[in-house]
């Protein structure tokens, strides 16, 4: 959930502003409160599972501080997921500069492609909220909502240009193909405890996009 300045003296916690004196340590100190709840209960419990009473609660937090700036959990968890996004943001423009060409030279020199390596770290910072929020307790919309944002921008930075914003249908599966594939690799990633380290996966990221069938499954 991100904390932005709106003006002198005011900050905004998701899309709501409120009057605080500049850097107020009370709102970092709520929005990482509130951020644990939501992941441990979540974990536990499932999203259905809690009320904003139980995350208040767990979160140490009284019930109108919460309503002064989320209508619900479900507006704080949107908050904290479209933190995560606008994180990502960056990554898609990086790999919309991409050319296979590029990861063909690092590949050669069996290297990792930074922007991937980059993009692994990011993943391992916001690896305990990705882990609760994909996770079966989660939230069944944002899975989707990575696989297009992050892994389709991914293949579709590595195509030819003339198939980049190509309307043909093959093309669209050869996307979703390749960009379920990879989500899978980072889902797998978080839930068996991230143990590979970012430059390992975007290797791992780099040799499954040209293995081949009956190709030795190895590195």
């Amino acid at each position: 959930m991100s904390v932005s300045c709106v003006s002198d003296g005011v900050k905004a916690i998701g899309d709501m502003p409120i009057s605080v004196s500049p850097c107020d340590p009370r709102i970092a100190r709520s929005k990482a409160a509130l951020r644990e709840a939501l992941i441990a209960l979540m974990e536990e419990r499932g999203l259905d599972g809690f009320t904003v009473g139980d995350l208040c609660a767990r979160a140490g937090l009284n019930r109108g501080t919460f309503y002064n700036h989320f209508k619900d959990k479900d507006a704080l968890l949107a908050a904290l997921e479209d933190e995560v996004m606008a994180g990502l943001e960056g990554f898609r423009a990086k790999m919309q500069e991409l050319e296979i060409r590029d990861l063909l030279m690092y590949r050669a020199r069996k290297r990792p492609l930074p922007v991937l390596v980059e993009l692994f770290d990011y993943l391992r910072a916001e690896g305990d909220f990705l882990h609760a929020v994909l996770g079966p307790g989660g939230d069944v919309r944002f899975g989707p909502r990575l696989q297009e944002a992050l892994c389709g921008g991914l293949i579709r930075s590595l195509l030819h240009e003339r198939y980049r914003d190509s309307e043909d249908a093959f093309v669209g599966y050869y996307i979703a193909y390749f960009a379920g594939a990879y989500l899978g690799v980072i889902d797998r990633w978080i839930k068996t405890g991230m143990h590979e380290s970012s430059e390992e996966m975007a290797l791992v990221a780099m040799r499954l996009f040209f293995i081949k069938p009956g190709e030795a499954i190895k590195m």
